[in-house]
Parts: C-alpha cells; sequence; structure tokens
C-alpha cells in the first residue's frame, strides 16, 4: 500500500532505517531521494537523483514512480518511526478520507525524550513554515485528483512540495493524528531549538524552520518570492485573493486633544520603561503629541518610575487600568478608546526605542497624505547594550502595494513600529491577547485600506532575556502558531465574503 521516501541528506543514510521501514508489510519499497551517487542501497529501495528535494521537478519525478495507494513521507536525520506508525497512519487515513495524515513525534536531548506536539491544520495553516513533523502519509489518488482540478506542480525550485499541499488542502483534510509515531534524536538537529519541522528546504535537504527573522533575510528574497506566488495562487484558488483596490480613509470630524498619541503597554519593564519614554519625547514635530502609558499592574518598580515621569512630563499619560484581565491587546484597547488619545496612535513597546527624533514626524507625515489606515516602518535588531545583532535591519521589502495584503496571511508579521489612524482603528480595536495583537490589527485593516510602508530603521528592537517570546516552550510556540493560523483562517473566510463565494472551509 505504502511507498516510502526518504532523502539522504547532507550524511550517509544508515542502512538501518531502511530496513526497519522496509520491516513493515504495507511498505513495497523505498524511494531515496539522492543528491549524488550514494552507497548501494538493499533490495526493494532505488535512488531518485534530485537537487531540490522539495522543488517541482522533483515532486513530478516521485510522483511518477510512485504505484501505491499511499506515499510515506520521512524526513532527513535521524529520524525512527515507530514500528506500528506506517498501520496507524493509514488506519487514520482510511477512516477519515483525510488527504494526508501526520503526526507528533519526541526529540532525544542530552539523553531525554522531549515530546514535540505538533498543532492541528486549518484553513489559515498557510504558512510555508508550518509543522508537519518528520513522519507524513499522503494519499496518491487524492494528490493526482488535486493535481487534475488545479494544475500541475509548476517547475519551482523550492516550493513544490509547498504547492502540492496547498493544493491538497483545497478539498482534503490534512489531518493531525496526536500520537507519538516517531522519534527524532539530537545529532540531527531537527526542532533543537525548538522550531520544529516545517517546509522549508535550504540547499538540498528538508530543514528545520527558519529562524524567526528568515522570511526577511534578503538572501533568502528568490526563495520567498517562489513561496509568496504559490500562496498568492492558493488564495485566487479558495476565493480570498483580494485585488489591490483599496478604500479612501476620508478626514476624521472627531475631535481629538492632540495629534497623535505614543502607546506604551507596560508590565514590569523597570529595566527599560524609562528609555521608551524619553525615547517617546525626544521627538522633534510639528504637532501635539502625548505619551499614554497603560501599565498593567506592575510590581517591581515600574509604577514608581512612570509616577515619577509623569510628574516631570504633563504630556505623559500614566494609565493604570481598573481591569486586571488585561494582555497587551487589551492594554492598547485601553489607550485608543480613552479621552487622552490622538488622532493617531503610535506604537513603542516598552522595551525598545525610537532611532532618532524624527520618527513620529515621519509617520504621522505618511498617515496624512498616503491615503492610509496603518503605517509600518522597519527596525534593528539590537542587544540590551543597543548594539546591533542578527539579522540586524528587518524592512519587509517583500511587501507591495499590489500584494502585500494577500502576502500577509503567509508571513507571520508586518514589521514596526506600527501608527493607526485612531478612527478606524477604533472600529475593531485589538483583541484582548498577549501575542498577535498587532498581527490581527494590520490584517484585519489590510482588508480593506492600504497600508503605507517606511523602508529606513526608524526603532531599535531590544532582544533579551525578558522578551515574551524568549526562551518559549513547544507548547507554547505550538499555541502562538496556532492562534496565528486561526486569525488567518478569520481573515481568509472573511475575504471570501467580501469576494461573494458561497460556503465556509474549517
Amino acid at each position: 500500500m505504502i511507498t516510502a521516501v526518504i532523502p539522504r541528506g547532507a550524511g550517509p543514510l544508515a542502512e538501518g532505517r531502511l530496513e526497519e521501514l522496509l520491516r513493515s508489510p504495507l511498505i513495497r519499497k523505498v524511494v531515496v531521494l539522492d543528491a549524488g551517487a550514494g552507497c548501494p542501497l538493499p533490495v526493494r529501495c532505488e535512488a531518485l537523483a534530485v537537487s531540490d528535494p522539495a522543488s517541482g521537478p522533483t515532486w513530478n519525478a516521485l510522483l511518477a514512480k510512485v504505484a501505491t495507494r499511499y506515499l510515506l513521507h520521512v524526513s532527513p536525520g535521524d529520524v525512527r518511526p515507530d514500528p506500528r506508525a506506517p498501520e496507524r497512519l493509514v488506519e487514520t487515513a482510511e477512516a477519515t478520507g483525510a488527504g494526508m495524515v501526520y503526526a507528533d513525534y519526541a526529540e532525544i536531548r542530552g539523553g531525554n525524550i522531549l515530546e514535540h506536539p505538533v498543532n492541528d491544520y486549518q484553513t489559515g495553516s498557510i504558512r510555508d513554515g508550518f509543522d508537519f513533523g518528520p513522519v507524513m502519509l499522503i494519499s496518491i489518488a487524492a494528490l493526482r485528483r488535486a493535481l487534475r482540478k488545479y494544475g500541475a506542480i509548476p517547475p519551482c525550485r523550492w516550493a513544490g512540495w509547498y504547492d502540492l499541499r496547498l493544493k491538497l488542502s483545497t478539498d482534503r483534510a490534512l489531518f493531525h493524528l496526536p500520537e507519538r509515531l516517531s522519534v527524532v534524536a539530537e545529532a540531527a538537529g531537527a526542532g533543537a531549538d525548538g522550531t520544529g519541522q516545517g517546509d522549508k528546504i535550504v540547499g538540498d535537504r528538508f530543514e528545520i524552520c527558519p529562524p524567526q527573522f528568515a522570511y526577511v533575510d534578503p538572501g533568502n528574497r528568490a526563495f520567498q518570492e517562489e513561496m509568496e506566488t504559490v500562496a498568492t495562487a492558493h488564495l485566487r484558488r479558495i476565493g480570498a485573493w483580494l485585488a489591490p483596490v483599496f478604500r479612501d480613509v476620508w478626514p476624521s470630524r472627531d475631535p481629538f486633544p492632540v495629534e497623535a498619541s505614543v502607546v506604551i503597554p507596560v508590565r514590569n519593564r523597570a529595566r527599560t520603561v524609562a528609555d521608551a519614554v524619553k525615547s517617546a519625547f525626544a521627538q522633534r514635530t510639528d504637532f501635539p503629541f502625548n505619551v499614554i502609558v497603560v501599565d498593567n499592574h506592575s510590581t517591581d518598580g515600574t509604577t514608581a518610575i512612570l509616577a515619577d515621569l509623569a510628574g516631570r512630563h504633563p504630556a505623559l499619560k500614566h494609565v493604570v487600568p481598573k481591569r486586571l484581565d488585561l494582555s497587551i491587546g487589551g492594554c492598547w484597547n485601553e489607550a485608543i478608546f480613552s479621552k487622552a488619545c490622538g488622532r493617531y496612535a503610535v506604537q513603542l513597546d516598552s522595551d525598545d526605542l525610537y532611532r532618532g527624533d524624527d520618527v513620529l514626524q515621519r509617520l504621522i507625515d505618511l498617515l496624512r497624505r498616503g491615503n492610509c489606515a496603518l503605517v509600518v516602518g522597519a527596525y534593528t535588531i539590537v542587544d540590551g547594550n543597543l548594539r546591533e545583532i542578527p539579522p540586524g535591519l528587518i524592512d519587509h521589502r517583500e511587501w507591495s502595494d499590489s500584494n502585500g495584503r494577500n502576502n500577509a496571511l503567509r508571513i507571520n508579521g508586518l514589521g514596526a513600529p506600527r501608527a493607526f489612524n485612531t478612527t478606524i482603528l477604533r472600529r475593531t480595536g485589538f483583541p484582548n491577547v498577549g501575542y498577535g495583537e498587532d498581527y490581527a490589527a494590520a490584517l484585519r485593516l489590510s482588508r480593506e485600506y492600504r497600508i503605507g510602508r517606511i523602508y529606513d530603521s526608524l526603532y531599535f528592537c531590544r532582544r533579551w532575556e525578558g522578551n515574551t517570546d524568549a526562551a518559549l516552550s513547544i507548547e507554547q510556540a505550538n499555541r502562538h502558531d496556532a492562534y496565528k493560523d486561526r486569525l488567518r483562517t478569520i481573515e481568509i473566510r472573511a475575504r471570501r465574503k467580501l469576494n461573494g463565494v458561497r460556503g465556509w472551509r474549517s
């Protein structure tokens, strides 16, 4: 019933791994994806010479070799599937009718077994770094049906698999079996940093999901353009693509006390908040502005620091919410719906700094003249001492007026600092969450309005042990990823409705 596929990877392929696969009575043969001449293979194994394991030509050649009902893909590295994994995956595929079944796994680190659950797939899981784990069972009939219906895999270098799984997911479920069906040894490097095994392809092998900012690395530009092309085609296919036609931003008649407010949500940032506030007040503008700091019941001395600063700066509005259940998004709502908020609301995180004294002016100038509901700048990653650290400048130059709001559904963020038209932002506000609240707001606004961009570095983003996304556990990282996928699911449904597409997707 099964053809197993395993990339040889950078090192020699252990013959024992092939023998383990071949012991399953369900596996007819094993195809080894090989970048060049490798070691002799056991009986019922054959090599397929490829240069890029995830390319369109590789997958076309691979599918031409498969005469079984299922394809079992095993990632490179020291991946040890459970002896009954093929049977369990087939049983699940037959019961559910899924186009693909994938499962949880475990990692061996320092002699310990660390469970590595993965997320359920949903409509919004269209990011190209989705973690399917190291073992996937794919229905060949479902694949070929998808290709007949939606077109052949394009001859792309990196995005062949990405294109294939998006087409497969259009009509068939990609089913997550929450059981550990494989173990990955530490030496393989898979998920050693907690990021998991994704769709990314680097060189001649499947690679771990890249670091947090890999999608804005200029060295990955060609890779990203391929992924954007495939994702855009998928959005067109499911009726969620939006043409570059935007609503106008009309001048608001609402009264505002100042032209702009710098909004700083904070909890327990005694080490950095004063620098952030001083950075805001260092701005030179041709309009009045204030700084609204929403102090979310700090317990480390932050409150006293802010009280002292407020005594010396009348334009500092130190707000302590009455509610005790606010996350970052809830703190933003406290600011933007307050009487003190200006016509425009500008983000500044409590451990970050504006770069220079003209940042606020530049952001507001573009909001005023650019017919935009939101303007996003570029920032530089620095350490606690403001020394630049890799990857340095994050400018999101992948954005375009013609396709940015579509590609935003593939990537994980739009950048910083962010400046909003307050009147428009008040129509939706922020979700009361501590992660992804900015992404949610940006997606929602991009559905209707133009997003303005400034590609110069306007902002120092300090990376230190106190960051909210520092040293996340696998479970926390999964929750973050699942939440952003859910935001994409909501947005895809809304865009389909906007385009007049009937029906709904899970």
